[in-house]
């Protein structure tokens, strides 16, 4: 499966969740997608198909992919702790979404593509890998010759703050102050039905 670039409220749909942001077309059917509509019947759902949507919802709120995901998800599980807690706290020390909490980006798509584009810096030293781990410490910022996008002032104007993230607005630089706990973060996912589903 390549990267989803289709319509977002068709996946806010379908998980009956709102999982790219305010959506207006997702307020006025909040209903999954189908040609009967809300009338649909819809079976019970079963235990794994239960799991599978809440690891694809995890997927699509962070737009990774399988085999990325999957790794992630070992690498959660050879560390010591909670693996659910593990592996959202990965998700949310990535470089994309780094940018996007900071608010640089207005979506987590836009901060990929920030990134890719190479208007980002890591420590000093301009970074292209959107999943790349950030480290408790290490400063995130917009390259000096990027600062004027309008793009990126745009998106500041509408910034918020975050306990885990500190922001200086002078010199367009955050820092990733420390992994944040799972009640600091704010996406609506069940972590432990994704560890559920990967053990089987």
């Amino acid at each position: 499966m390549a990267r989803y670039i289709g319509p977002k409220s068709k996946i806010a749909r379908k998980f009956r969740d709102p999982i790219y942001g305010p959506d207006k077309a997702y307020e006025k059917r909040s209903y999954p997608p189908g040609q009967h509509g809300n009338n649909r019947r819809r079976g019970k759902q079963s235990e794994y198909s239960v799991q599978l949507m809440e690891k694809q919802k995890a997927k699509y709120t962070y737009g990774i992919l399988e085999r990325q995901f999957r790794n992630m998800y070992h690498a959660a599980s050879r560390k010591g702790g909670i693996t659910g807690i593990i592996l959202l706290q990965l998700c949310e020390s990535r470089l994309d979404n780094i940018v996007y909490r900071l608010g640089i980006a207005p979506s987590r798509a836009a901060a990929r593509q920030l990134v890719s584009h190479r208007h980002i810096t890591v420590n000093g030293k301009i970074s292209n890998i959107a999943s790349y781990i950030i480290q408790p410490g290490d400063v995130i910022a917009v390259r000096e010759r990027s600062k004027t996008m309008e793009a990126i002032t745009d998106s500041l104007s509408s910034r918020q703050s975050y306990s885990w993230l500190e922001w200086d607005e002078y010199a367009m630089a955050g820092k990733f102050m420390h992994v944040p706990q799972r009640e600091d973060i704010p996406e609506n996912i069940k972590e432990q039905l994704i560890v559920e589903l990967y053990s089987k």
